[in-house]
């Protein structure tokens, strides 16, 4: 049986690929690396008063506006990411996502999105976009039966 060398080739860069994750360190990849959930949790709190203190610099009837402590927010995730990857942990993951979430009900409880509530169209405009389209459907099949029936004019 004749290995092809495209596929020992393949086979190389697989096997380097995976030597290259184990040398960087990725999580999982070596064996023994286990995520330190306790180390996490212990360090995800630092994320948390780092934030709240931010946040409280910022006005709280601006607090439902990301775009007025965008930068603060991204600090927090980055952190929480570095947090948990010095944990050798992946990030997210549910520990940290928990932490990120009662965050955000201690910070953004009183930010509810507003329901918007959709209601029909006025009886004009309904009627227009359902008679149009009824109307072109009808003179479509109007000017196909009568192509048919004149050949001699198409050709």
């Amino acid at each position: 049986m004749v290995i092809p060398a495209s596929w020992l080739a393949q086979l190389f860069v697989l096997v380097l690929s995976f030597n290259g994750l184990m040398a960087i360190g990725f999580p999982g990849a070596k064996q023994g690396i286990v995520c330190n959930e306790s180390f996490m949790l212990q360090n995800l709190p630092v994320c948390g008063k780092s934030f709240e203190e931010m946040m409280y610099k910022v006005d709280s009837k601006k607090w439902c506006n990301l775009t007025e402590f965008i930068l603060y927010y991204n600090n927090f995730t980055l952190c929480t990411e570095h947090k948990a990857t010095t944990a050798r942990c992946f990030w997210p993951n549910p520990l940290a996502e928990g932490f990120i979430t009662g965050m955000h009900r201690q910070l953004f409880s009183n930010c509810t999105s507003e329901k918007v509530h959709w209601g029909d169209p006025p009886d004009k405009v309904l009627f227009t976009l359902i008679f149009i389209p009824v109307l072109l459907t009808v003179m479509m099949i109007a000017l196909v039966v009568w192509c048919s029936k004149n050949n001699d004019i198409l050709v």
